[in-house]
């Protein structure tokens, strides 16, 4: 038998992470039976800020996942997870969170969650099963919220992803674009261009934000608690006695806001062949709460002014890294989010 606190003196992330120290003493009181367990603890980086820790052995392997939180999106996802998915009766289709330690000096705050057993969605083949069981989960989170009076709450501590996201980023994106140029920055003659192109792109946006506006006022239907960040890689589907199990995980980015932009999120992941079923799918669950989404050519519409309200918000951190830190990639990644403005196409072509 081993202590998990003292095994984990010898283990360490491959960079330095604070608040490690405080996470480690805290991690025996999760695992069964106290900080006692025999076998082995490793340690495995799953990406930047996240680990998956694993400790036992002989069958009795117990894993937990490790994710280090600026404060705030800690306290976002806290509330997500133990006060509004429980309220709505969906806490079982999230991961749990087992413990929330936070740095000393409140640089950061680590959560313990558990590792839960599913594979993500695979966007390019997707299985219609799969894919169904989730469509439902994430219909049934979009209508339950919207019932309910916990839409204020959740817009007073994670923002609003309807109008105001399109308002602030198209002009957010604006003004540091517009700062590009000397004597802060001096780009070549083709970084010039570059930002040239963009900020011309981004002005006939502006111009369009009223019209787009109205037409979310009056399409977007009712404001809901929304996932955020609907990838196929948060969404996981587990095969538990022959049902099939959704959960969605990474809440990072939750905040209320019409379902037009969780959908046009999780639509534009998948093939243009395949989003008309998925979409259909949708529409029948939320049937049940007389919700009726717009036509196909109104909803293309939505989806375009959230898309590329993304872009723009993409455009929003190399700008200020290069601002602020000189940073010579900034200009690469401008560089490929005008890629995503030219490649863009409507979410339903026909």
């Amino acid at each position: 038998m081993i202590d998990v606190g003292d095994a984990l003196r010898d283990i360490a992330p491959d960079v330095a992470e604070p608040g490690w120290a405080e996470l480690r003493d805290a991690l025996p009181a999760v695992f069964p039976e106290g900080a006692l367990l025999g076998g082995d603890v490793s340690l495995q980086r799953l990406k930047s800020r996240v680990y998956r820790l694993r400790a036992g052995s002989d069958g009795a392997v117990h894993s937990i996942v490790l994710k280090r939180h600026d404060p705030w999106l800690a306290r976002r996802n806290e509330l997500v997870l133990r006060r509004w998915l429980p309220a709505l009766d969906l806490a079982r289709h999230a991961p749990r969170l087992l413990a929330v330690v936070a740095e000393r000096h409140g640089r950061c705050v680590w959560h313990i969650y558990e590792d839960l057993s599913g594979g993500a969605l695979d966007a390019t083949h997707p299985d219609r099963r799969r894919v169904s069981a989730a469509v439902d989960l994430i219909a049934q989170l979009h209508m339950r919220a919207a019932a309910r009076a916990l839409v204020p709450e959740c817009r007073h501590f994670c923002g609003d992803l309807g109008i105001p996201f399109l308002r602030s980023n198209v002009r957010d994106a604006i003004d540091v674009l517009e700062q590009l140029a000397p004597p802060r920055v001096r780009p070549t003659p083709a970084q010039g261009e570059l930002r040239g192109r963009l900020l011309g792109r981004l002005y006939r946006l502006r111009d369009e934000l009223p019209a787009r506006i109205a037409q979310l006022e009056a399409l977007g239907g009712p404001d809901t608690l929304l996932h955020g960040d609907l990838w196929t890689t948060n969404a996981l589907v587990a095969d538990v006695d022959g049902s099939l199990d959704p959960r969605l995980i990474d809440w990072d980015h939750a905040a209320v806001g019409p379902v037009s932009y969780d959908l046009s999120t999780f639509l534009f992941r998948f093939p243009p062949g395949e989003r008309r079923w998925i979409l259909d799918r949708y529409e029948a669950a939320v049937r049940v709460a007389a919700w009726r989404l717009p036509p196909s050519g109104d909803l293309n519409l939505l989806f375009e002014s959230f898309e590329l309200a993304r872009y723009a918000n993409r455009l929003i951190w190399p700008a200020l890294a290069l601002l602020e830190d000189g940073a010579a990639w900034a200009f690469d990644q401008i560089a490929e989010v005008e890629r995503w403005f030219d490649a863009y196409l409507p979410a339903f072509p026909d």
